[in-house]
């Protein structure tokens, strides 16, 4: 069987390891037609725009894509195409394994974690209205008429939408991943605390939703300050984890440092109909090029994908040989050598080489 997947390679290092984790999934034998696509940067120099229509159209079409990182300017210019594509595309489910591979620099070899976010809302859904805008002036007049603690004027204003929609349908998807894979406990994480109305809407529907799994998944919640003292102390407690947008993204990454940074920390987005996989590292623009960076969470990434195609056998294939490649230290890039500094790190493409050659033998 063959199949069509959007591939995005993105911007910085996204080229390379884009590059690096196709060859690996052809070294599968997986047989794969890549419709390859521009976003970001590349895109806006040829297109005027950084997510072209016929971006989402060839995703709609494929329903399945892969991407590499995409840049996103800091205080300006152009709205994350990440967050775009997850709009536009209804990708609601965010989800991002945690674990121990043998090889990295992981000081918790116990941690076996999943963190499913919520993708479409929060403070991520972009409803933002600048300085001095007339927008902005409107808006601050109008809730400064609503309640007696005043917002200044010279202020900017972000929204952060929560619905009981969006959240039960994340936390169900967290608690249906944890049936079907004998998880053993589901912990909500928020700030009900002190934003009592909208992530206390969030933790209200969480715990609707697991009254419904009573029985078969241990659910609990924690304030998302405290989850993450908690992770750094003992993470071994924690099992699935769910959040709204904002607090998924930060965690996520504080995971990914549990087990080794993101460079081996791969991702997927789920929506009812259409997946998107990507790294859940940045662009790096100052190593690209370089063929310097750890393709390992791209290509983890791609796994993903493969096990969502029920190419299982080729996913568990591909893992093992990522496994046994970091296992050996032999043919990695530098940031996976126990000094940053060893003369015998590999590229990026020879990495991806070495996983091919396993594959194979």
């Amino acid at each position: 069987m063959s199949y069509k997947v959007t591939l995005l390679p993105g911007d910085g290092i996204g080229p390379e390891v884009a590059a690096a984790m196709r060859k690996c999934v052809d070294a599968t034998g997986v047989k794969v037609e890549w419709e390859e696509h521009l976003v970001g940067e590349h895109a806006i120099a040829k297109f005027g725009t950084p997510l072209p229509d016929g971006v989402l159209e060839s995703v709609r079409r494929n329903m399945v894509a892969i991407k590499g990182p995409i840049a996103t300017p800091i205080g300006k210019g152009f709205r994350s195409v990440n967050v775009q594509l997850r709009q536009a595309l209804d990708l609601f489910a965010c989800v991002r394994p945690c674990k121990f591979y043998e090889g990295t620099k992981c000081k918790y070899p116990e941690v076996d974690l999943m963190i499913f976010r919520e993708n479409t809302e929060d403070l991520y859904a972009g409803i933002e209205f600048d300085i001095n805008t007339e927008e902005a002036k409107e808006l601050i007049a109008k809730i400064n008429s609503l309640q007696p603690r005043q917002i200044r004027e010279d202020s900017a204003i972000s929204i952060k939408p929560i619905s009981i929609f969006a959240s039960r349908r994340i936390v169900k998807y967290a608690f249906d991943y944890a049936v079907k894979h004998n998880r053993k406990k589901v912990t909500a994480i928020h700030k009900a605390n002190i934003m009592k109305f909208s992530d206390g809407l969030f933790l209200r529907t969480a715990r609707e939703v697991a009254q419904e799994y009573a029985g078969k998944v241990e659910f609990q919640d924690v304030i998302v300050d405290n989850m993450c003292m908690q992770l750094v102390q003992k993470p071994e407690l924690y099992d699935v984890l769910v959040l709204p947008n904002l607090y998924g993204d930060i965690v996520s990454d504080l995971c990914a440092g549990l087990v080794g940074g993101l460079g081996i920390a791969p991702g997927a987005n789920f929506g009812n109909d259409i997946a998107l996989f990507e790294p859940v590292h940045g662009s790096a623009p100052k190593y690209a090029g370089q063929n310097k960076v750890n393709p390992t969470a791209t290509i983890l990434s791609s796994v993903l994908m493969l096990h969502h195609l029920k190419e299982n056998k080729a996913a568990d294939r591909l893992e093992n040989a990522v496994k046994a490649v970091l296992r050996e230290g032999k043919d990695v890039t530098y940031d996976l050598k126990k000094d940053r500094n060893d003369p015998t790190a590999v590229g990026t493409q020879e990495m991806a080489d070495a996983i091919c050659r396993k594959l194979k033998s």
